[in-house]
């Protein structure tokens, strides 16, 4: 009964609109008062899901994201793209793509890359005789990279939500391959649409034009050095390592650029804050609602459960990215991460799968429904940007969704595309 409680007052709240941290909020207080304990526990549990020092680093590296948005990154990185891909086939889609792959690396953020580089490329591929569904299309698929490099907050909330035993360091560097095959693989996909629809290439102007465009990006492209290499290195911590990205970044925006001025440096805290406010308050709330799963021993009952079904790792596997696909298209990947880590991590481990591999398939495979109807943020993003409805835009998405799941798929049951690199660093 405490089950249907739990999940019967969620979902219910869910359906009416309520935002997610009242549904986990809500849900675990309704279910504390039916077990007769203290409702103290909810608060409890939700301020020591953000007591957690780690978490220092989700406001900054949102806050150094922010700033380079709004600091003329994005435009070089993106210039920068286009000398060295826009000369392939669909030559702006791969602009696209491999823009993403660039700021990713330092907004870390899908919402922040669809904004920006959606914001620069669809306008300009309308110019150029694209249609609007392929540059959404190409934006919001591509949006997911960032979920997968470094500084990507959600590996940090899947370290915390694991107990703070997995290395941030390691989960950085295992989602690095898996994002480059991505991007790979949506570049496949783009080239293919763009082969079929007769889209125009862009001209090849020269590697000294890269050269020079290069130069030109080089200080913005220093922070995914700065991020990556002094977390991996031991030289700071990742808390550390995002407030040295907030220093770096205005000194980028500021004295280098030249380019941020103080109305958009208060632009740039206002909506870190915003975003760390919403992130931080489902955190504490889906602590409270993990917190009773373990009290009423779901991940317990669902490995058994599982073991029932099958002893085969690969078909475990697939059950649970299924489960978690339906899942992430009905809700924001925050709150799913801080949920389903304490229910299928220790499916997973049982199985012998390890953590930071089972990190990467759950970070990926919840950014895919963020590209899907009816609750893919990222998809309305792009949607709002492109301004095209999400009908239209989904419509022609298929080829895009098949590269991503294709991707999801070579990381679940290829261990060392994730592994390989952080064992390099042992």
């Amino acid at each position: 009964m405490e089950l249907w409680i739990l999940f019967g007052t969620f979902t219910f709240l869910l359906l009416i609109g309520t935002p997610v941290a009242f549904c986990l909020g809500t849900a675990s207080f309704a279910t504390i008062v039916y077990l007769g304990l203290p409702p103290v526990v909810v608060f409890q549990r939700l301020n020591s899901g953000v007591s957690v020092f780690a978490l220092m680093a989700i406001p900054f590296f949102i806050f150094a994201g922010e700033l380079m948005v709004r600091g003329d990154i994005a435009r070089r990185l993106v210039a920068l793209a286009e000398s060295m891909v826009g000369h392939f086939h669909g030559g702006l889609g791969q602009v696209n793509i491999s823009a993403s792959l660039l700021f990713g690396g330092i907004s870390g953020s899908a919402a922040a890359d669809a904004s920006a580089i959606g914001g620069l490329m669809i306008p300009q591929m309308k110019e150029r005789g694209y249609d609007v569904d392929y540059g959404v299309n190409i934006t919001v698929t591509s949006a997911i990279i960032a979920l997968m490099i470094p500084p990507s907050h959600n590996m940090i909330i899947y370290s915390i939500s694991a107990g703070g035993k997995i290395s941030i360091a390691d989960l950085f560097t295992a989602g690095i391959l898996p994002g480059i095959v991505l991007g790979l693989s949506l570049m496949v996909a783009a080239w293919y649409v763009a082969k079929k629809r007769n889209y125009p290439t862009e001209t090849f102007k020269g590697w000294g034009n890269v050269g020079r465009i290069f130069i030109n990006s080089a200080p913005g492209l220093m922070l995914i050095l700065i991020i990556f290499g002094g977390v991996r290195s031991g030289i700071f911590t990742a808390s550390e390592s995002s407030c040295i990205a907030v220093v770096y970044a205005i000194f980028v925006t500021v004295l280098v650029y030249r380019f941020l001025d103080w109305e958009g440096f208060f632009a740039a805290a206002m909506a870190a804050v915003r975003t760390t406010a919403m992130v931080l308050m489902v955190i504490g709330c889906a602590a409270s609602f993990g917190w009773l799963l373990a009290y009423l021993r779901v991940p317990a009952e669902l490995v058994n459960f599982m073991r029932q079904l099958s002893d085969n790792p690969y078909v475990i596997l697939l059950l649970m990215n299924v489960v978690l696909l339906i899942l992430g298209t009905f809700m924001d990947m925050s709150p799913l991460i801080v949920i389903c880590t304490p229910i299928f991590l220790p499916v997973a481990t049982a199985f012998g799968i390890d953590p930071v591999h089972f990190g990467v398939i759950l970070i990926l495979n919840l950014g895919i429904g963020l590209c899907t109807p009816p609750v893919g943020s990222v998809l309305f993003v792009g949607c709002a940007v492109g301004k095209i409805s999400v009908w239209e835009t989904v419509r022609t998405i298929g080829p895009f969704y098949l590269a991503a799941f294709a991707t999801l798929m070579l990381a679940t049951y290829i261990p060392a595309l994730s592994l390989s690199l952080p064992a390099l660093f042992h």
